[in-house]
């Protein structure tokens, strides 16, 4: 497989082009539990609220987001995508609020402030 191309979970090769990066959600979007273990339904909503994913492959022009990264993104700002009944969202590297990765420095500023 060449640079950029990835096997996801065992589906066809894709490669993304540019600065798309190909994430998976963590959890669901249906209800969710506080810290205190609160469930909170899915129809409680308050304001917009940024939600985590996993990359499972990035475009070439992407400059901070690695396989493996997680990253935070607006849901609104989100193209969904189904690869062999999994879905993905495509997003581009601009529309990632953080990543959150072993290699990131402390201190550093981030992306696109």
């Amino acid at each position: 497989m060449d640079a950029g191309s990835t096997d996801i979970d065992g589906a066809l090769p894709i490669r993304l082009l540019h600065d798309r990066v190909l994430v998976r959600r963590d959890g669901g979007e249906g209800e969710r539990r506080s810290t205190a273990g609160i469930v909170i339904p899915a129809t409680a909503s308050v304001g917009r609220r940024l939600s985590w994913a996993t990359a499972v492959a990035v475009g070439p022009a992407v400059r901070n987001i690695e396989d493996g990264d997680r990253v935070l993104f607006d849901p609104d700002e989100r193209a969904e995508v189904e690869l062999h009944g999994k879905e993905f969202v495509l997003l581009r590297e601009r529309d990632v609020h953080a990543v959150a990765a072993s290699r990131v420095e402390p201190g550093s500023t981030g992306l696109y402030l």
